[in-house]
């Protein structure tokens, strides 16, 4: 979709791979400009090579406090306008709850929720002054089944799923769309965790879903005109039905 997205600004986390680099690639094929947040230095270097001036590397690591409440002023400084925020960095925890790392559990529920919350508080007044913008947040399919395999995963997919519902009925008066899109799983590094026979088999089957169709599903919300907002959107391999 060649410039449907022409001088517009968004800010992608997680943007050096998975969904985030899809995601990045899809906006900037749309005429967008593209600040891409992540913490591999070496990988947004190379990308932001490829694609030259229309892309933005910003090296950060979300989970540093200051470095988190820093972010929406360095993109304003570099850019001066947000028109979509992808809140898209996460990671995974999976496994039985009682083999679970606390580490692990913190790092991800700050990552997953808190850092989600804390970037789309953040570039609210942005958006409220200007009356526009779009925010979408990378969930998941466990946000709507009680996965039994991810319990601490599925429960920061819950968290961020209800986060999504309230803000949006918070701030859609003032020209702000918020939407969600929830997977199933997706050929990316969250899946470095899974064990390897479960991964072969759901590679085998069918189960696991390409970035750039995830890409396409967001594309396809942030392009419909401004009175339409796409509201969440599930997609999952076709045998997760059977």
């Amino acid at each position: 979709m060649p410039g449907k997205l022409q001088d517009k600004v968004a800010v992608v986390t997680g943007a050096a791979s998975g969904i985030g680099l899809a995601t990045t690639e899809a906006l900037l094929s749309a005429g967008a400009r593209v600040v891409l947040v992540d913490r591999d230095e070496a990988a947004l270097t190379s990308i932001c090579k490829k694609y030259g001036e229309a892309a933005t590397p910003l090296v950060v690591d979300l989970l540093e406090p200051t470095a988190c409440s820093a972010l929406i002023p360095r993109v304003l400084e570099i850019t001066g306008q947000i028109d979509t925020l992808h809140a898209n960095a996460g990671t995974y925890v999976g496994g039985d709850l009682v083999d679970a790392d606390t580490a692990a559990i913190d790092r991800m529920l700050n990552l997953n929720v808190n850092v989600v919350m804390k970037n789309i508080h953040d570039v609210l007044p942005h958006m409220i002054a200007r009356r526009t913008g779009d925010i979408i947040v990378t969930s998941s399919l466990a946000a709507h089944f009680p996965t039994p395999w991810e319990p601490v995963y599925a429960s920061s997919k819950w968290a961020i799923n209800c986060f999504v519902q309230t803000v949006r009925r918070q701030v859609f008066k003032h020209g702000i769309r918020v939407g969600s899109v929830s997977p199933g799983p997706v050929i990316s590094a969250l899946l470095a965790d899974w064990p390897e026979e479960k991964l072969k088999e759901a590679k085998a089957s069918g189960s696991l879903i390409e970035a750039s169709e995830v890409a396409e599903v967001i594309m396809f919300m942030l392009t419909r005109q401004r009175g339409l907002t796409i509201r969440d959107v599930v997609l999952m391999p076709t045998n997760f039905d059977l």
